[in-house]
């Protein structure tokens, strides 16, 4: 049967503050102006249609992810033991699951696989590709952000495991501010959920 995968959810927050790795995360503060999401470079065509024997689907999990990135918020790495919050940034849901969704949309508009939710599937995901999202920010030392998934494919039935690690960075070509980190990382995701697609094939 398929591995079972277990991920943490996260409440949203809405508020940016600098925190210790080892401290607490502070609350307060203001809403900011406006919320970033991720659009995907490739989408699949309105109206087609696939169809495909339940082995031969492509379940994609959310992936899971460290306690930087439970939040709507963008971590700036300072270095090896503090993390810090980009003022006035925050994704509209979970970076996780914007990851997954962007990953989906790739898949389905670069192959003929038929792609799943992990939502979607009743008893045979065929297919499932998960893992984690391990970096999805700002790297302070270099002024790139930074997007890692090590991610996991799993057969149809559980029976054997594939494991490759992606990364891509972008420079931000200026300030640490909500816009260009925003746009950068949305470079940055799209790059490798293109890898990821070639990886998986179909």
């Amino acid at each position: 049967m398929p591995i079972s995968l277990h991920r943490l959810r996260a409440p949203l927050l809405v508020v940016v503050a600098a925190v210790s790795l080892s401290g607490c995360i502070g609350l307060g503060g203001k809403t900011p102006p406006f919320l970033l999401s991720l659009d995907a470079d490739a989408a699949p065509t309105a109206g087609g249609a696939r169809t495909a024997a339940e082995a031969a689907t492509l379940t994609i999990l959310i992936p899971t992810a460290p306690q930087k990135l439970r939040t709507t918020r963008i971590p700036v790495q300072q270095d090896g033991s503090s993390v810090t919050y980009v003022k006035d940034a925050q994704w509209v849901e979970a970076p996780s699951r914007l990851f997954q969704r962007l990953v989906s949309e790739t898949v389905s508009a670069r192959t003929s696989r038929v792609v799943l939710d992990e939502g979607q599937y009743l008893t045979a995901p065929g297919e499932q590709l998960a893992g984690q999202l391990m970096e999805f920010g700002v790297d302070a030392a270099t002024n790139e952000v930074v997007v890692v998934y090590q991610a996991m494919l799993v057969s149809a039935g559980g029976k054997t495991v594939t494991q490759r690690r992606f990364e891509a960075r972008e420079a931000i070509g200026g300030k640490v501010e909500s816009k260009p980190v925003g746009e950068a990382l949305t470079r940055a995701a799209n790059k490798v959920a293109v890898e990821v697609t070639g990886w998986i094939g179909g």
